[in-house]
């Protein structure tokens, strides 16, 4: 099976061929601007980057894919949400939008509960859609811990581990993670379809 990723984000890439092995995710590449993210839920980013994708993919018969996923923590009202890739301002690193979150927690002891979502959208050919969403439920650590993953896995601890992501490793979260529950998800309803585009 082969989709194109409508996203910039190597990570994102490289987590979906993992938890997807056998199918052919390509990044989309383009000298196109993508369109700012201007939806009020993950969903409705996620549309608008796989619309943005079908468009300039518009003749070939591949599925579409826009992802968008990111953080909401209990204490923060959901809070950094859809803007957990630029919590800390526009041009944010990963660890700059982590410093702002735990600056937001300190001293919180409870209300750490939190979940990160993703969700998956596809756009065939035909205009058709598919819609995934997965999640996984944790909390938030008081300091960071572990070097792998990205984004907020070193300081979030998924329900029943001790572990951050970031100590737990990649393997653990091309079974477990918000975009491995989203993809596996995804994959079923377009396998269910036939024919396939």
């Amino acid at each position: 099976m082969k989709v194109v990723l409508a996203s910039g984000n190597p990570h994102k890439a490289r987590e979906l061929r993992a938890i997807l092995p056998g199918w052919e995710i390509e990044p989309l590449v383009t000298d196109r601007d993508p369109p700012p993210e201007r939806g009020s839920t993950f969903a409705e980013n996620a549309l608008g980057k796989a619309r943005f994708g079908r468009k300039i993919l518009a003749r070939e018969g591949v599925w579409v894919v826009g992802e968008d996923s990111g953080l909401e923590v209990d204490a923060l009202y959901g809070a950094p949400g859809i803007l957990s890739a630029r919590y800390a301002g526009d041009a944010a690193t990963d660890e700059a939008n982590l410093r702002k979150l735990l600056d937001q927690l300190r001293g919180q002891i409870t209300g750490r509960q939190a979940r990160y979502v993703c969700e998956l959208v596809g756009i065939g050919r035909g205009g058709d859609e598919i819609r995934a969403t997965g999640e996984l439920r944790g909390r938030i650590a008081e300091a960071p811990s572990g070097s792998g993953g990205f984004g907020y896995d070193p300081v979030f601890v998924p329900e029943g581990e001790e572990r951050t992501v970031a100590e737990l490793g990649d393997a653990w979260k091309s079974v477990h993670s918000h975009r491995a529950h989203a993809a596996r998800a995804f994959a079923r309803a377009l396998e269910a379809r036939t024919p396939v585009e």
